[in-house]
């Protein structure tokens, strides 16, 4: 197991870095975690660099807008990562292997809420359903990685949030307490 790492700001950068994070060499012997996410989010941009701040604390954390893009990235550098992130390899997410290491399961347990937040926040979300004249909000969960859908889904059975439609790429949550319970935690993105 790595160093005690601060369990909350971990469990939504762990959702964060299954979502839309990659780890790189950068040199002979560092690495860095990069998170991209869309620009028009200043408010989960900060808590991104804040959790990732949090988690390597002696380490300088960037956040870069590319250029002619929507796109900005939060990054840092450390030779922890690896460790931290025992999920990295090569290749892409969705066709490799995405386990859990033990601790890492003890810490979802833990902060299941900090977590669904990180997904949702990368690959999650909140939409007005229309039937037959009448709206309601329901969340999309879509990955890609079968492995990652699945934490997805069991994090959301550990809380008793109801998922519909798991299977393909997108997991959907409709009902009315199940929706009500994930407003009460992962609030829009901002």
């Amino acid at each position: 197991m790595v160093a005690a790492v601060p369990e909350a700001e971990y469990a939504y950068l762990l959702g964060m870095y299954l979502g839309d994070g990659v780890i790189s060499r950068s040199g002979a012997r560092c690495h860095r975690l990069r998170i991209t996410t869309d620009a028009s989010y200043p408010g989960l941009i900060a808590e991104c660099a804040a959790a990732m701040q949090a988690v390597v604390p002696r380490n300088r954390v960037s956040v870069r807008r590319r250029t002619g893009e929507r796109a900005v990235d939060v990054s840092a550098y450390s030779n922890a990562w690896p460790e931290l992130f025992p999920q990295h390899g090569h290749g892409k997410k969705h066709e490799r292997q995405i386990v859990l290491a033990p601790w890492q399961e003890s810490i979802v347990r833990a902060q299941p809420q900090m977590f669904l937040r990180g997904l949702l926040h990368s690959d999650g979300c909140r939409v007005l359903n229309r039937v037959g004249g009448k709206s309601y909000p329901r969340y999309f969960f879509t990955q890609v990685s079968d492995d990652i859908r699945e934490l997805f889904c069991r994090t959301c059975d550990q809380l008793g949030i109801v998922t519909t439609s798991r299977h393909r790429k997108a997991v959907s949550v409709a009902r009315a307490a199940s929706v009500a319970l994930l407003d009460s935690f992962v609030r829009a993105k901002a």
